[in-house]
């Protein structure tokens, strides 16, 4: 039986005609999509995609999957809207919490299958900064939340009654402007201890989340040579493109910025961020049990803690 998120990806790249393109409408990072594109070509045994420097087309293969798998999608999605009369997904709102980087590059889809298939529930989205999200499922002013925690850092205990399932980790990287020396070396993973004495655009470090982050950076060397107290990394990564010091972001945060960046990974590999849901567990609506069922479909990679 074929996953039916990889039905799904095999069938934004027939549409979008790349493999990038299709990431970004799905809410995955280009190298995320290609693995899930892998493992549906293990479960055909056959390769579905032919690659080219435009993009990538489908093979007969392909191009034969994708048409049963627009089938069945569209079967699945009527099999929601039908099982949401019955579970009463007729009306009601529901409230979900996000952090800016999740809010524009993960939520939408999963709210635009959500609305597919329960278009009469009300949606409110509301910006929390983690771990503020954390606090607003506690006190009910929001239904579920999506959440981020780094490492290396101290992990926060959850307030009673809240549960938090890992969607997404991904590693931190290192940025630098195009063409400057840490950028070339063929690419391969850099050292931290290379940091040391490097200007470095040092993000929020008294936001909770970063701060172990920023300890271990500074530990190993890394000089600030601007303190951006925004945790938003739009302003950081526009200021490491203009070539006033190097940054450690998250790889989909560096994937998907605008301002053109070179890219590096860390060795070794201890810097993560880790993207949650945080919830109600047994106390959750019907309409939030079920976009947390949807996001854990499209982005789960781990079970629940």
């Amino acid at each position: 039986m074929y996953d039916p998120t990889r039905l799904a990806a095999l069938v934004a790249v027939a549409e979008a005609g790349s493999i990038t393109r299709a990431a970004a409408r799905l809410g995955y990072t280009a190298p995320a999509l290609s693995q899930q594109l892998a493992k549906l070509e293990r479960e055909a045994g056959a390769a579905l995609l032919v690659r080219h420097h435009r993009g990538a087309r489908l093979t007969a293969a392909g191009e034969l999957l994708a048409g049963r798998a627009r089938r069945v999608l569209d079967e699945m999605d009527q099999a929601r809207h039908e099982l949401a009369r019955l579970a009463g997904l007729s009306g009601g709102r529901l409230r979900v919490g996000t952090f800016v980087t999740a809010g524009i590059h993960l939520l939408p889809p999963v709210l635009t299958a959500f609305r597919r298939a329960h278009p009469d529930v009300e949606l409110a989205v509301t910006d929390y900064e983690p771990p503020a999200g954390v606090a607003a499922v506690a006190s009910g002013d929001v239904d579920l939340a999506l959440t981020h925690a780094y490492e290396p850092a101290a992990a926060e205990p959850l307030p009673a009654g809240v549960r938090a399932e890992p969607l997404l980790v991904e590693e931190l990287v290192l940025v630098t402007a195009l063409g400057q020396v840490l950028s070339e070396g063929g690419g391969g993973p850099l050292s931290v201890a290379e940091l040391a004495g490097r200007p470095l655009i040092s993000s929020a470090p008294d936001h909770p989340p970063r701060r172990g982050v920023e300890r271990a950076l500074a530990e190993a060397g890394a000089t600030p040579a601007v303190v951006c107290e925004s945790p938003g990394y739009a302003l950081v990564c526009a200021l490491v493109s203009a070539g006033i010091g190097v940054a450690v972001v998250p790889e989909m945060v560096a994937a998907m910025s605008p301002a053109p960046l070179a890219v590096r990974r860390l060795e070794p590999a201890a810097f993560r961020r880790t993207i949650s849901v945080v919830h109600r567990g047994d106390r959750n609506t019907t309409a939030a049990t079920t976009l947390v069922a949807l996001l854990r479909s499209g982005f789960g990679r781990t079970s629940a803690t």
